[in-house]
């Protein structure tokens, strides 16, 4: 009887002790989407950006992704991705930020990135604020690949230059 009633507390610990991990796990990795002014961006594509993905400026969590939309009416923007973003109601954005997906590292996970300007309007905070100035992410197989091509290139260019024949002496011609 006495080691059953120790197997019960010895589970009984390890449950606690899991319990306040997760808890600990959960409050400091500020999961929590963010209430706030919807602000909208167009971009050519977004790849591995998903909604409730952290929005930051200079690193810091300012919003999440609300939403993505691909734009399918016809139109100049057919075919673009429409990203909604909630931001804090304590930022104020100027018209003239840049918003972009970033990398967290070179095998991490992305994240919009807003970066802004220096003008003195400020982007509508009523839901109908936009972001013009995006940036699509970089692709990483698009980097090796240019880097691949770049070094093929970067050989058949070393090779010596043709010599270019000497000026004509005007004196003899």
């Amino acid at each position: 009887m006495g080691r059953s009633v120790f197997e019960t507390v010895l589970g009984a610990v390890v449950l606690l002790v899991a319990g306040l991990f997760l808890s600990f796990a959960y409050n400091s990795a500020d999961l929590h989407v963010v209430k706030g002014y919807e602000v909208v961006a167009n971009f050519p594509m977004v790849d591995g950006l998903k909604e409730g993905i952290d929005v930051k400026i200079n690193g810091v969590k300012v919003g999440s992704v609300a939403n993505i939309h691909l734009i399918t009416a016809p139109g100049p923007n057919q075919y673009l991705v429409k990203v909604t973003m909630a931001v804090n109601p304590d930022i104020r954005l100027p018209t003239d930020t840049m918003a972009l997906v970033a990398s967290e590292g070179l095998l991490g996970g992305k994240y919009m990135s807003l970066e802004p300007g220096i003008d003195d309007d400020i982007i509508k905070t009523d839901g109908t604020g936009r972001i013009t100035r995006t940036q699509a992410p970089v692709r990483f197989d698009d980097l090796i690949g240019q880097l691949i091509y770049s070094n093929k290139r970067g050989d058949n260019s070393s090779a010596a230059p043709a010599k270019t024949p000497a000026p004509a002496d005007p004196a003899h011609p």
